[in-house]
């Protein structure tokens, strides 16, 4: 298993190594021991599975306050997606700040994402499934969205000339600098 750490730190790119032979291969995604060992310890408690049926559809921006606020561990096991993840922890240095990275199933590559962090991605191909670990379950009470398209943050979607496909709730999610402080920065000692 490879980590590599992203544009913010506490982000991570993580490659699962795959080993095939002529039936097909088998790959350990999540290893908790060998994770916690480059300091990413999280229980994870939940896995989602989303399909999206055209390219071009943007789930996001999205996180819970706590006390459910949740870390998540993105994979993709069909197509591909451009994965997002904003900094949301007031007094970070990098607050508003954002990484984007491509992950796929030809790539087998996944994305750690802490709290504190905004989330989402729009789908690059049709057919899409995207499978996530999340550290607390879902609270309705507690999700909240930053818009997509917030200028302040001025994320670079990758959509080609074409309108995204997105829910009622994430075209009028209000912009960061409308949102309360949910989350603070803590610097690692």
């Amino acid at each position: 298993m490879k980590i590599r750490r992203l544009g913010i730190p506490d982000l991570a790119e993580i490659i699962p190594a795959r080993h095939g032979d002529h039936r097909g291969f088998f790959s350990e995604v999540w290893n908790a021991a060998a994770l916690a060992a480059e300091g990413i310890d999280v229980g994870f408690v939940q896995d989602n599975h989303s399909y999206s049926a055209e390219a071009g559809v943007l789930r996001g921006l999205h996180y819970q306050e706590p006390p459910f606020a949740q870390a998540k561990l993105v994979r993709v096991t069909r197509g591909a997606i451009f994965d997002v993840a904003v900094d949301i922890r007031h007094g970070s240095p990098t607050f508003g700040g954002w990484v984007g990275l491509t992950i796929s199933a030809a790539d087998w590559n996944q994305i750690y994402v802490p709290e504190g962090f905004a989330h989402g991605f729009v789908t690059l191909e049709p057919d899409c499934e995207v499978l996530y670990k999340v550290s607390a379950p879902y609270s309705r009470e507690h999700d909240r969205s930053i818009r997509f398209e917030d200028p302040a943050i001025g994320i670079e979607w990758p959509f080609a000339g074409t309108t995204p496909i997105v829910s009622d709730k994430d075209r009028t999610a209000p912009l960061l600098a409308d949102v309360g402080p949910a989350f603070r920065y803590e610097p690692r000692g």
